[in-house]
Order: structure tokens, then sequence, then C-alpha cells
């Protein structure tokens, strides 16, 4: 059985500024390392300071990062990136704020082909059905049911409701 070896604070510190030379982190992820090595509370607080008065983490900046790549190269919805950035434990304020600089225009571009790719690849009997499942899809990605009706064109929100 192998013996953990004490990780002090400034290797801490070393490793995890050089962790974020290379790409964005949240706070959240950087104490979740910290507590895989097995450090105690305070170091960890110690070592977090350190980062963010060097502005190494920023968690601004990371969800600005992250909600760039999710839409853009993951075609995510907003509901999906809202759900993953909570989860990195980004203030509420901070998710909002980023969000909203993405235009409502962005998303429709992105969900019309998925969707228009989908439509040929999707068996159903009518119409309804067809847009039902549609709409499932897109929900799964995380798109809001004012932009999937706009891709879809429906009239009547309560047609498909049900």
């Amino acid at each position: 059985m192998q013996v953990k070896k004490e990780i002090t604070v400034q290797q801490a510190f070393q490793r995890l500024s050089a962790l974020c030379a290379k790409g964005e982190h949240c706070q959240h992820d950087l104490l979740e390392k910290m507590r895989q090595w097995g450090m105690d509370e305070e170091a960890q607080a110690e070592v977090m300071a350190r980062l963010v008065e060097g502005r190494y983490v920023d968690d601004e900046r990371f969800a600005r990062a992250f909600v760039s790549d999710k839409v853009r190269y993951n075609k995510w919805g907003r509901r999906k990136v809202e759900q993953a950035l909570w989860l990195k434990h980004i203030g509420k304020s901070i998710i909002l704020q980023v969000l909203d600089e993405v235009a409502d225009e962005e998303y429709l571009s992105m969900l019309r082909p998925l969707l228009n790719q989908k439509r040929r690849t999707t068996k159903a009997r009518s119409e309804y059905e067809l847009n039902m499942k549609l709409i499932k899809f897109a929900v799964s990605r995380g798109f809001t049911m004012d932009i999937i009706k706009q891709c879809l064109e429906v009239d009547d929100e309560d047609e498909f409701l049900d």
C-alpha cells in the first residue's frame, strides 16, 4: 500500500497556477483537486486566495469561456449551459449575466440546422408526432420553449404541451 505524501501550499499553488495558465478553470474545480490531494481547508483557502489575487482563476472569466464553448461548439441551449454552470458552483448573478450576453438569434441559428437534420432522420406517423419528437430533442439539448417554437414555427403552444 502506497502512502500519500502531503502536498505543501507552495506546491499546490505552483501546480494549480500552471494548470490555470493552460486553460480556464473555476474555483470549485480547483478546490476539488486540492481535496483530492488531501489538503486541509485552511491550506485550500490560502492557495485559492493567492490564485484569485493573482488572477489565475476568475469565475466570471471561466463562465464566459464555458458558455462560448458549449453554445458554439457543443450546440447546447441556455438551460443546459445554466445547469452545467450551477453544477460548477458559479454564482447565479454571474450565470445570468453571462447567459444574457448570448443573443436569441445565436440560439436560433444553431437550433434550426439541428432540427432540420433531426427532421430528416426521425420517423413519425404524423406532423404532430414529428414535432413532438423534435421538441423533446431540442429540450434535451437545453433549448427553451420560446426558441424551439420559433424554429418549428408553431402557432399554438398549447397544442404541444399535452
